[in-house]
């Protein structure tokens, strides 16, 4: 039986546990309509989760019996932060979500020379990020960082030691040979229109790798989620 999955500040070491999350409560009475002795699967977002049964709804809580704990196996074995240049709201809102089921660590929006789109809802960009987390069975939820503008990312990311893939139409097609020494890297992609020269020369200058997705042209929101994915499961 699959048992829905929800991210808290949950202490998973005694028996009990008592959850006072609104949003939590909210949803589990008002849309699961969870009644006593139903289970569900509690995870603490650093890889804990457990098997709870619902004892019962308080005024201001619920009340769970902790049946079985269990560390997340799920997460891939190497960390990847992604670098997007900041799309349309729907589109990165898709790469937030898609992103997060392909295993990415963290999430950087950049402000680049042709973002054409300034505005982040934050908060529900952190709400898709969570809600991909649960239903793709993650043992941590990714964290979304700050906007920040290309170069002072640039500057972050070369003094930080993980190789740098900076996806571009003159990089070779395929991830690079020694991909499997690196334990945490970062992919760098670009807005709808694509890096500008300037950017390009930033990159080249701080010595990123240059790579690409094959000679399709793939939409800025595509190649984020494709690259995340075999960046983070590739050999």
């Amino acid at each position: 039986m699959h048992l829905q999955r929800f991210f808290g500040e949950f202490d998973l070491a005694g028996r009990a546990l008592r959850v006072t999350d609104r949003e939590l409560l909210s949803q589990w009475k008002n849309v699961l309509r969870l009644k006593a002795g139903d289970r569900v699967v509690l995870a603490d977002g650093a890889g804990n989760e457990s098997v709870a049964a619902l004892r019962s709804f308080t005024k201001d809580g619920a009340e769970f019996d902790i049946l079985e704990r269990m560390r997340n196996f799920a997460e891939p074995t190497r960390r990847v932060v992604l670098y997007c240049a900041i799309l349309k709201r729907e589109n990165f809102e898709f790469v937030a979500q898609k992103a997060t089921e392909a295993g990415v660590a963290d999430i950087v929006p950049l402000v680049t020379g042709r973002t054409v789109k300034l505005g982040m809802k934050l908060e529900r960009l952190e709400k898709i990020i969570k809600e991909a987390a649960e239903q793709s069975g993650r043992g941590i939820v990714p964290r979304l960082r700050a906007p920040v503008s290309f170069q002072d990312a640039v500057d972050m990311a070369a003094e930080d030691g993980k190789l740098n893939l900076f996806f571009h139409t003159d990089g070779a097609a395929g991830l690079p040979n020694d991909i499997s020494e690196a334990e945490e890297v970062n992919v760098w992609i670009g807005p709808e229109g694509g890096w500008d020269e300037a950017e390009a020369a930033a990159a080249r200058f701080a010595e990123f790798r240059f790579t690409s997705l094959g000679l399709l042209t793939l939409r800025a929101e595509t190649a984020a989620v494709i690259a995340t994915y075999l960046v983070a499961h590739g050999e």
